[in-house]
């Protein structure tokens, strides 16, 4: 079979149809509807089917029905047989639950990495928090919400623990998706959200533990993506 040509796409956006590299298109059309997912154009309680969701990235509807079946074991979908998928409603006791859970994981893991870590090696997650900073300026929510996994992954990562750091990750991908009719997330709130980056690595730098407490937790309770 002749190779097909290469072609990349970034995510799901309205607009006409767009397609993907055949090279891992199951990825990208995860990454894409994960993307589309915290932008708000899949949104809550609306039904998408796999052939029209294919057409729009040039792609076979399979590759989205698998990606689909994806989103369904995070949460974020539910498969409806005949019809395609639903994207799931959540309420805000669900986003403060999510919250609670993820303080319980990761601050006292900040807190034992505040004692032990040098300050030389937090200074190289800097670029790290800077990239939420520049997501935030450009006003991008999914590059941003992006970013800031990648952060908070990178700092977890410090604890030598792989499953809680997938765990951790998992939970935030879930706090990320929005409320069923709240409005757009405001730049200046991503740009709030995104200087805390910064103010918690100069407190882990400090190892000033009641601050890296406070802001964590302040963090994880108001993080607008």
């Amino acid at each position: 079979m002749p190779a097909e040509p290469v072609v990349t796409a970034v995510r799901y956006v309205p607009g006409p149809p767009r397609k993907v590299s055949r090279h891992s298109v199951r990825g990208q059309i995860l990454d894409a509807l994960r993307a589309a997912l915290v932008d708000g154009e899949l949104a809550p309680g609306q039904i998408y089917s796999g052939p029209v969701l294919g057409e729009r990235f040039g792609v076979s509807a399979t590759p989205v029905r698998e990606a689909m079946q994806q989103l369904a074991l995070e949460g974020a979908v539910e498969c409806l047989p005949n019809r395609g998928f639903r994207v799931l409603s959540r309420t805000p006791r669900e986003l403060a639950e999510l919250a609670e859970v993820r303080a319980l994981l990761e601050v006292p893991v900040m807190l034992r990495l505040a004692r032990a870590v040098p300050a030389d090696i937090w200074e190289t997650l800097r670029p790290a928090a800077c990239a939420t900073v520049t997501a935030a300026a450009a006003g991008d929510l999914p590059g941003y919400a992006e970013a800031d996994r990648a952060f908070h992954r990178e700092v977890l990562s410090l604890a030598g623990n792989g499953r809680l750091v997938q765990v951790a990750e998992e939970l935030h991908r879930r706090a990320q998706w929005p409320l069923p009719g709240a409005p757009r997330v405001r730049r200046a709130d991503l740009v709030a959200d995104a200087a805390e980056h910064s103010a918690l690595l100069d407190a882990l730098i400090a190892g000033d533990l009641p601050v890296v407490e406070s802001l964590v937790r302040e963090h994880l309770a108001c993080c607008p993506a």
